[in-house]
């Protein structure tokens, strides 16, 4: 399956590559990998063309990317029974950990649910790559 993207029952009307690098160098400075790993789960989910390298580093890359959400919780979580036990914590230090938790839920669950979409999409295109190979293979009737 060396690429899903040549497949023309595969390749659905997108923007076209160029299209997305011009978007990509528009971005400000500011803009973090994260935000460039959602953008493209995003463009691949709404059918733009993707190999099969790219679907399974797209993968692999939200994949690290949620654990690396939950490890930041959990250490929030961790501070936040840390500071519940002293004494001498003030609240302002508390309601700054719980916003930082509370900031970053939203993101881990829309992580999973672009992880759990794109492994769907994957899923279609090989099946439809897998079809398209299946079909040309077949002698003419």
């Amino acid at each position: 399956m060396r690429d899903v993207e040549n497949c023309s029952t595969c390749r659905t009307p997108s923007r076209s590559r160029t299209g997305s690098a011009s978007l990509a160098s528009s971005r400000s400075v500011a803009d973090t990998p994260d935000i460039d790993l959602t953008a493209r789960l995003r463009e691949v989910l709404n059918n733009e063309p993707a190999t099969e390298a790219e679907l399974r580093t797209l993968g692999e890359q939200a994949d690290a990317w949620a654990r690396a959400l939950e490890a930041q919780i959990q250490g929030s979580e961790n501070k936040l029974d840390e500071l519940a036990g002293a004494a001498e914590t003030s609240l302002t230090e508390i309601a700054a950990e719980l916003r930082r938790v509370e900031s970053l839920r939203p993101a881990l669950d829309e992580m999973r649910s672009l992880l759990a979409d794109l492994e769907t999409r994957a899923r279609e295109l090989r099946t439809a790559w897998l079809l398209h190979q299946a079909e040309s293979s077949r002698p003419p009737a």
